[in-house]
């Protein structure tokens, strides 16, 4: 334990350290002058400080005082050193943080005692921070299980919805991460953007609910196919609204959304411009950049700058154009993308 000593009287400091040397694992720290003990204190972390209190340039009182002012919440215990008849300035030194007192001259049966005192409180202290840090640890530690746990809910509903869509397992994780492509140049919070890449992949989760002979057509959809088609984004929100999860929260809210339209022309609820929630018109830009540079048993990939080209027309009526601006001013990061989850042959 270090004892840092301030005492500008060279035989009371002579006499403090051998006393303090003499009790078990504790080592003296002496300072003669004032400024150099308080330097020593900000910049070091003592375990017990003994400091007098008439000293030149800076007293004891106005030693504890800057201490405690550039050591917040401490719980350093202090012993000042003064004359037991000063009781106004042992009222001074306990308003500014002492925690007791050494009577001059000095008594070794007293010091030695009160030495050990503080030195046990310093100790306690010190097992109650190590408790508290251990505690964030573990809480920290469950923390990151509950949302590994929800990470793993969140990926298994996205397959089971894989399952019954003729899209790939790439297209789901290509529109995710161009999804959180787009929240990062957006400037949106990284929490945020982190959520958007968890919850984007349940965007078409509502077509669990959509017949086969509809969902699986090769062709195109009649009037009334689609009709019962546009039914999925609902669905989607149906399944996931009620979850105490932020990212089921988030989901929820993008699969209702991604097919509204920044003009009002889309569905379910024909919102319009900034009425439709962010992470839809995130998710609407995503989902349809990809869509369209992918192959499908019913359509060939269209070229980069093709689907490009249809963001850049769509802006502001399909699109929201800060979106779009966002996903083709990253166009290296888009390449990276498409290159790290390819399409199985």
């Amino acid at each position: 334990m270090k004892v840092v000593i301030v005492d500008d009287t060279p035989l009371n400091l002579t006499l403090m350290q051998a006393l303090v040397n003499k009790v078990d694992d504790c080592a003296a720290i002496c300072f003669g002058n004032p400024s150099e003990g308080l330097e020593w204190c900000l910049g070091n972390d003592p375990d017990l400080l003994i400091v007098d209190y008439m000293m030149p340039e800076i007293d004891g009182i106005e030693f504890i005082r800057r201490l405690r002012a550039n050591r917040l919440a401490d719980d350093l215990p202090i012993l000042m050193v003064t004359a037991d008849h000063e009781k106004q300035t042992r009222y001074d030194a306990l308003q500014c943080g002492a925690t007791d007192f050494l009577n001059k001259p000095i008594d070794r049966h007293e010091f030695q005692p009160r030495v050990r005192n503080m030195l046990a409180l310093r100790r306690a202290h010190l097992a109650t921070r190590d408790r508290a840090h251990t505690l964030a640890a573990e809480v920290l530690r469950a923390t990151e299980e509950i949302h590994s746990r929800e990470r793993e809910t969140v990926t298994r509903l996205a397959r089971a919805a894989e399952f019954r869509d003729p899209e790939t397992g790439a297209h789901i994780q290509r529109m995710a991460h161009y999804s959180s492509l787009i929240g990062q140049h957006l400037g949106l919070a990284e929490s945020y953007v982190d959520a958007l890449l968890q919850a984007a992949p349940m965007h078409d989760v509502g077509k669990m609910g959509i017949p086969d002979q509809i969902l699986l057509k090769p062709g195109r959809l009649t009037a009334e196919e689609f009709e019962v088609m546009k039914k999925h984004p609902k669905i989607g929100h149906d399944i996931l609204k009620d979850s105490t999860s932020p990212v089921l929260q988030l989901a929820a809210s993008i699969a209702l959304n991604h097919h509204e339209k920044f003009d009002g022309s889309g569905y379910p609820q024909a919102l319009r411009g900034k009425a439709i929630p962010l992470e839809g018109r995130i998710v609407a830009v995503a989902d349809v950049f990809d869509a369209l540079t992918s192959a499908r048993p019913y359509k060939h990939a269209w070229p980069l700058e093709q689907a490009a080209s249809y963001l850049r027309e769509g802006r502001g009526s399909h699109f929201d154009p800060d979106c779009v601006d966002a996903l083709l001013g990253a166009w290296d990061e888009v390449l990276q993308i498409r290159n790290r989850f390819r399409d199985e042959e």
